[in-house]
C-alpha cells in the first residue's frame, strides 16, 4: 500500500534578514492509510512545522512532499489550495467554529469551497452523516454556545471529515479540554480510525498521544525517535478508570 503521506529530505529554514533557524532538518517520514499516528516534541522540537507542512500550509525549504502522490512543491497556489480541501481534513485546539450558525451550518462551510460544487441535498446529507458519525447527529440545529466544549470539538471534527478526506489533522485536539471529555475526544478519534481514516496528530501530552497505534517523538528538528505504541490506552477503559476513581473520593 502506498503511502499517503510521504517526506523525502525535507528540510525547513526560516530566515530572518541575515539569521536563519533551521527548523527540520533533513527528515524522511510514512504514513499510510489507515494509521493513526501522534507526532510529539517541546517547543521548537519542529512538529508544528512538520504537522503545517503536512497541512499544505507550508512548503519545504528543501526535498519533497507527496501527499496522496502528488508533488505538493509543484502546484500553485490555487492548486495547492483544492488539494488541502480535497484531501486534508483540520482539527485545533480552538474549536474555531462560527458562533452565529448551527452546528449543521458549520460542518457544512468547507463544501462550500468544493470544486465542482456540491448540490444542496447532497451537502446536507453529508453534514448530517458526519455528525452522526460523531454522535451529534440530534444537536445539529444547536448554536455553539448551547453545546459543551467536547461537542464544540465534535462538531469541530465532523467538519473536517465532511469533505471526505484522506486524512484528518488534529493540533493539540484536547488543550481545551478536562480530563474526562479529552479521553472522550480521543474515543471519537478512535473510532474513525477503526473505520479506517488515516489520522495525523500532534501533541505535547504523552497520554493523549498513548490513544494513537504511533508515535513518533521530534528533537531540534530531527525525529529522534519512532515506534509503536505498545501500551495503547482505550477510551472506554479509561471513561471506567475515571468513573471509579471519583466515586471512590465521593465514598471519602
Amino acid at each position: 500500500m502506498e503511502p499517503v503521506i510521504k517526506l523525502e529530505n525535507f528540510h525547513k529554514t526560516y530566515r530572518n534578514g541575515a539569521m536563519e533557524v533551521k527548523a527540520v532538518r533533513g527528515v524522511s517520514l510514512e504514513i499510510r492509510p489507515g494509521e493513526f499516528v501522534a507526532i510529539m516534541g517541546s517547543s521548537g522540537s519542529g512538529k508544528s512545522t512538520m504537522m503545517n507542512t503536512i497541512g499544505c500550509l507550508d512548503r519545504p525549504t528543501d526535498g519533497r512532499y507527496l501527499l496522496d502522490g502528488v508533488d505538493v512543491g509543484r502546484l500553485n497556489r490555487d492548486q495547492l489550495a483544492d488539494l488541502r480541501n480535497q484531501k486534508l481534513g483540520f482539527v485545533f485546539q480552538g474549536f474555531n467554529l462560527l458562533s452565529r450558525t448551527t452546528a449543521l451550518e458549520n460542518v457544512e462551510l468547507p463544501m462550500l469551497y468544493s470544486r465542482p460544487s456540491i448540490p444542496t441535498r447532497e451537502q446536507y446529507k453529508r453534514a448530517m452523516d458526519a455528525l452522526g458519525l460523531v454522535g451529534l447527529a440530534e444537536r445539529a440545529d444547536h448554536h455553539p454556545n448551547q453545546l459543551s466544549g467536547g461537542q464544540q470539538q465534535r462538531v469541530a471534527i465532523a467538519r473536517a471529515l465532511v469533505n471526505q478526506p484522506k486524512v484528518l489533522l488534529a493540533d493539540e485536539p484536547t488543550g481545551n479540554l478536562d480530563t474526562r471529555t479529552s479521553i472522550e475526544v480521543m474515543g471519537v478519534f478512535q473510532s474513525l480510525n477503526e473505520q479506517g481514516i488515516t489520522i495525523v496528530m500532534v501533541t505535547h501530552e504523552l497520554d493523549i498521544a498513548s490513544y494513537a497505534r504511533r508515535k513518533i517523538v521530534m528533537r531540534d528538528g530531527l525525529i529522534r525517535s519512532d515506534e509503536p505504541v505498545t501500551r495503547r490506552l482505550q477510551a472506554p477503559e479509561e471513561i471506567a478508570k475515571l468513573e471509579a476513581e471519583q466515586r471512590a473520593i465521593q465514598l471519602h
